[in-house]
């Protein structure tokens, strides 16, 4: 089973600093600097270093190529990363990288470029779910109470027992996923994510996989602390074995 791994990280991350120039990189979140890293090495890392994975694949503005390429080429991967050019939203530079794939490619994960501490376990749980199914999407349940509303009026209390909130890496059989894609452009459809697209086929089920809450995504100024904690911890738990 060969497995694909695509990080969208074309993105312009106006959440984490609004208004802020767009030049090199600087003020765009998978870009920033933790612990001397830009936040989406940190996630290459993770998969890297899991098993079952065999190779990433990021996706880039073209004016990101050659510098991140650089960059890339100075780190001791184990497992080849390249890069490709992504698309103005991340639909498009998931279906670019998507492309670039090879034929015997069986498994695709999609995963947020400024998720890094996803953990190794979870990696595996969800390929092995999709390899399975079909279909499988990380998320945890949510622990307030969520109301729905119209308005600013709230119109009814959703039952949290039903819900899930999506976090990432979302995996599935590659053939069924490029199949989303093509329905998706055919149908001029823009989801909020990949399981949405796999979702409108009604092919399979899209299984869930217990995710966790340090699983974050790193898209405001105040994320960046706690993402300064997470990664202390782990650098802890990695002396002490």
């Amino acid at each position: 089973m060969k497995v694909s791994v695509i990080l969208p990280a074309a993105g312009l991350g106006t959440r984490m600093r609004p208004g802020a120039p767009e030049k090199s990189g600087i003020s765009r979140k998978q870009f920033m600097l933790l612990d001397g890293s830009p936040i989406l090495f940190h996630t290459i890392r993770k998969f890297d270093a899991c098993p079952v994975v065999d190779e990433v694949v990021v996706a880039l503005r073209a004016e990101d190529l050659g510098w991140i390429g650089e960059m890339l080429a100075k780190e001791n991967f184990t497992k080849p990363v390249r890069v490709v050019e992504g698309g103005e939203t991340r639909q498009h530079s998931v279906e670019h990288a998507l492309a670039s794939l090879a034929p015997d490619v069986d498994i695709v994960a999609v995963h947020d470029a400024v998720r890094p501490f996803v953990d190794d376990q979870t990696i595996i749980r969800v390929i092995e779910e999709a390899a399975r199914n079909g279909a499988a999407i990380v998320g945890i349940v949510p622990v307030d109470t969520v109301k729905q509303i119209q308005r600013h009026q709230i119109t009814g209390t959703l039952n949290r027992d039903r819900l899930i909130l999506a976090q990432t890496p979302q995996v599935f059989h590659a053939s069924l996923l490029r199949e989303a894609f093509r329905k998706a452009r055919e149908d001029e459809f823009i989801g909020t994510d990949e399981s949405s697209l796999v979702e409108r086929l009604e092919q399979v089920n899209v299984m869930v996989v217990p995710g966790s809450d340090r699983n974050i995504k790193i898209t405001k100024p105040s994320d960046i602390q706690l993402a300064k904690a997470f990664l202390a911890e782990e650098a802890e738990k990695r002396k002490s074995h």
